[in-house]
């Protein structure tokens, strides 16, 4: 049976987490966050399982009508946001080098960088078990200040060419005391980017992924998907602008879960124990190569099986904030 996790704020701002299953949702007691619960399981030896059976739990909840009323949040956070790292691989999906490749080519090259990773990974991304497989391209986004929640707009700077959004599932972590990352599950995502700054250059891609992301209402626990299919739309003043499928999950990849795991949390500064990670995985669609050009006010959906409830984010642009150095 699936198991969910969610977390709720009540208008006063207190604070639960929700379990559900194709049964039925409820409060779990004594927890008022998915951190602390994922805590009590590494502290006590179990999983989040048996960290809820210790718990146990209360009312009943109907999530759907939770989420409509705006009191379901991200399903991950921290106290302190910079504790929050916010990370991702690209790359990393059969099809995924055709969108980048038409952004990076040059009439007078063979091909391109993009093009030589992703066809690396096809050949070395799925290593045997304890083998370690080729490294793929990596990217930070910016620590929790820049996660947004379920519902919440996706706010582009001031400055930005563009607002594109990018359906993926992102792996949530959190490192133990002894420096060990736990996996607490998967969250569907929109790992919002730059395009059009990307396209003038690909040593620009460090430019184009410092956004905001959101992350869907639910933190899908359990063994890792091998496959999983969903859509992705843009609405316009109420109406489909664009609508394509996105497909993800191991069988759709080019790189094993375990091997973009790995090539992350290979580095000690990311095995901080109490930090949380949220580390996206990737995509292969995007609006973007389809010449689709976003605007404020387009509401991005992206829902996918097992997850019940679909991540809906609508785009706006922050407004401009003068920078002035000052020396001391």
């Amino acid at each position: 049976m699936t198991l969910r996790l969610l977390q709720h704020r009540d208008a006063s701002g207190a604070r639960a987490v929700i379990a559900a299953t194709d049964d039925g949702a409820a409060f779990v007691n004594n927890v008022e966050t998915i951190r602390a619960l994922a805590l009590q399981a590494i502290a006590a030896g179990t999983d989040l399982d048996g960290a809820i059976a210790a718990n146990g739990t209360g009312a009943a909840v109907d999530i759907a009508a939770e989420y409509a009323a705006g009191q379901i949040i991200a399903p991950i956070d921290h106290a302190d946001p910079a504790h929050l790292i916010l990370a991702g691989t690209g790359l990393t999906h059969l099809g995924s080098a055709e969108g980048r490749d038409k952004m990076h080519r040059d009439a007078a090259a063979a091909q391109t960088d993009s093009m030589r990773m992703f066809l690396e990974g096809v050949e070395g991304g799925k290593p045997a078990a304890g083998a370690i497989g080729q490294q793929p391209e990596w990217f930070y986004k910016g620590d929790g200040s820049q996660l947004v929640a379920p519902g919440e707009a996706l706010t582009m700077p001031s400055f930005a060419q563009d607002g594109g959004e990018e359906p993926e599932l992102a792996g949530i972590y959190i490192i133990g005391p002894d420096g060990t990352p736990f996996r607490l599950g998967l969250a569907l995502a929109n790992e919002f980017s730059d395009h059009v700054t990307e396209r003038h250059n690909y040593l620009w891609l460090a430019h184009s992924k410092l956004r905001q992301a959101a992350l869907g209402p639910e933190l899908l626990v359990g063994d890792l998907p091998d496959h999983v299919e969903g859509s992705c739309r843009i609405r316009r003043d109420g109406a489909i602008l664009w609508e394509k499928p996105f497909l993800s999950g191991e069988a759709n990849m080019s790189h094993s879960f375990a091997n973009l795991e790995h090539h992350h949390f290979k580095y000690d500064l990311f095995r901080r124990p109490g930090d949380i990670h949220v580390h996206f995985f990737g995509t292969a669609t995007l609006s973007f190569t389809d010449m689709i050009r976003t605007r404020e006010g387009d509401m991005f959906e992206i829902e996918a099986r097992p997850f019940t409830l679909p991540l809906r984010n609508p785009l706006a642009r922050a407004a401009e904030r003068p920078v002035t150095i000052k020396a001391l």
